[in-house]
């Protein structure tokens, strides 16, 4: 929108070295700089940044936006005093017009969908209400975004529709969308989209689109309807076959009939968010799920050969050590086959949920308003989540964690059987595969067991902290053998296809793949990195 109306813009790289920030900032002379901030744990770092920028002498307007800032202005207005303003909610147009007040040397502070300091107080003008057609934006500008590579396909982050018409107690979407005027959900025109694809396709070389729709459109009666035009566009716009591309959706919206045709389009991954495997966790959790509708979702997505990932709460407030037996237990069912790793995280309460207003007034909210969180009912449960937090936390978070190199693999295997032409010993390599991941499914759900059975019953010591580490070293050497050794045996046959493919038109970085395969990148953590 910016640029559409004759405004400069560079997007910079938050975790960018600071000095980098500060030098491209001061060389671009701007009236204003945006701080993108969508949780409240991310408001240290970036405090810590435009207290730096202003240390040094950067004096133009400095604003936030996001679902945080947007939900809780004030708290940010007093936690960040280098900022001016705070955008609320959907920003384009809001912040369009502010730059425009500055072009034009007017003042800003009247203008509609923002929050300011006056003094002491934060005032809040009055909230610009929700875009109501998707398709009067532009395409957004992606600068950043080259550096998204499977293999040497490249790969975008797209938006087919904003909003999500559930109201799940952990989650800020319902809020974000529902404190202004306007329709909580909007869907794109599908041939819009599909413009957007295959200008990407076209110009970026990107085949490989990572839908980030909180739900994608394939509910009920409309969603038949969007994914009848969406699949007829993507056939018009010779994308059909061409591309494939990641949805995530509720699991009481798998159907087999409309899931084939979406694979058969280039669907390719679908993430679920499961959350809870126990009813009770269900019910705080506001899911409106049933526990078979999860299973039923993901036997249809196997059935269909379509690959699956996942949100997990082993832990959420109502917990008990049988509850998380119960997920444990469920867990174990959906990942047995070694198809998809097995992850989890505890439900935090982030701000402005309806579980976050739940927790206060029981006066179980602790933490910090940056770092907020919660005691459970049964004191145990407290150590064992520390416990078991401390032993499997670096198995499961960060770029470098063994789920996040298992997963990454998973999707660059699928990426290589939808885009590339069937590669020797692809079969034997799945087999390896599952395998390793199975026994790391095994290993982790064993360690909740373990530990839990030490927290609640007093019964032995829990795994050292070193073992587990160190365990996971080899799980993870083991995998990457097997897949290095499988990606060598295929480096030119892949090569032969990117070049090819560049040739016909479609933009690849060969480079990029060629270094993952011979060993310059040659790390799933360091790929993983660029997801």
């Amino acid at each position: 929108m910016l640029i559409r109306r004759g405004f400069a813009v560079r997007i910079l790289d938050f975790r960018e070295r600071r000095e980098s920030i500060l030098e491209t900032i001061r060389s671009a002379n701007p009236m204003l700089v945006g701080f993108s901030l969508i949780f409240q744990y991310y408001v240290p770092q970036f405090h810590a940044l435009a207290a730096y920028l202003r240390d040094n002498g950067i004096a133009c307007h400095f604003c936030a936006g996001g679902h945080y800032p947007s939900l809780r202005y004030e708290q940010v207005l007093r936690d960040v005093p280098e900022l001016d303003s705070v955008v609320r909610f959907e920003g384009e147009i809001t912040l369009a017009e502010l730059m425009q007040r500055f072009a034009e040397g007017r003042d800003w502070h009247d203008v509609t969908g923002i929050a300011y300091r006056d003094g002491d107080r934060s005032i809040a003008n009055e909230p610009r209400p929700l875009i109501a057609d998707l398709d009067e934006l532009p395409f957004p500008a992606r600068p950043l975004e080259s550096a998204l590579t499977v293999l040497g396909r490249k790969a975008s982050p797209i938006l087919a529709s904003r909003g999500c018409c559930r109201d799940c107690s952990f989650c800020s979407i319902r809020q974000f969308y529902g404190q202004v005027p306007g329709k909580k959900v909007r869907t794109r025109n599908p041939a819009k989209v599909v413009q957007e694809m295959r200008a990407l396709y076209e110009e970026n070389g990107v085949s490989i689109f990572l839908f980030q729709d909180d739900d994608f459109p394939v509910w009920g009666p409309f969603g038949r309807r969007w994914i009848a035009q969406f699949i007829d566009s993507l056939q018009e716009q010779g994308l059909y076959g061409k591309a494939i591309w990641k949805i995530s959706c509720r699991s009481d919206e798998v159907e087999p009939e409309l899931f084939a045709r979406l694979r058969d389009a280039g669907l390719y991954v679908v993430y679920l968010g499961i959350e809870s495997g126990n009813e009770a966790g269900l019910r705080v959790l506001n899911k409106q799920l049933r526990l078979d509708d999860s299973l039923r979702a993901i036997r249809i997505l196997k059935d269909l050969d379509l690959s699956f990932n996942y949100g997990f709460m082993l832990f959420d407030p109502s917990s008990t050590f049988d509850s998380v037996r119960e997920n444990t237990a469920y867990l174990r069912q959906i990942t047995a086959d070694g198809g998809v790793p097995a992850v989890f995280c505890r439900m935090l309460p982030y701000a402005a949920t309806p579980i976050e207003h739940q927790l206060a007034r029981e006066g179980r909210l602790r933490g910090s308003v940056h770092n907020p969180d919660y005691h459970f009912l049964d004191p145990r449960l407290n150590s064992y989540f520390e416990a078991l937090n401390n032993l499997a936390g670096p198995w499961m978070n960060g770029s470098d964690a063994l789920s996040t190199q298992l997963s990454y693999a998973w999707q660059e295997f699928w990426a290589l059987r939808r885009l590339f032409p069937p590669m020797a010993g692809s079969q034997e390599y799945e087999h390896s595969l599952r395998s390793v991941t199975q026994h790391c499914n095994d290993y982790l759900l064993n360690l909740v067991e373990e530990v839990s059975q030490v927290f609640e019953g007093g019964q032995g010591r829990p795994s050292s902290s070193a073992k587990v580490q160190a365990d996971s070293r080899g799980f993870s050497e083991r995998l990457l053998n097997t897949r290095n050794a499988f990606v060598a045996r295929s480096q030119q046959a892949i090569l032969a296809v990117l070049e090819a493919g560049a040739g016909a038109g479609c933009g690849t970085d060969r480079q990029a793949a060629a270094d993952v395969m011979t060993g310059n990148a040659a790390t799933l953590e360091e790929e993983a990195a660029c997801r």
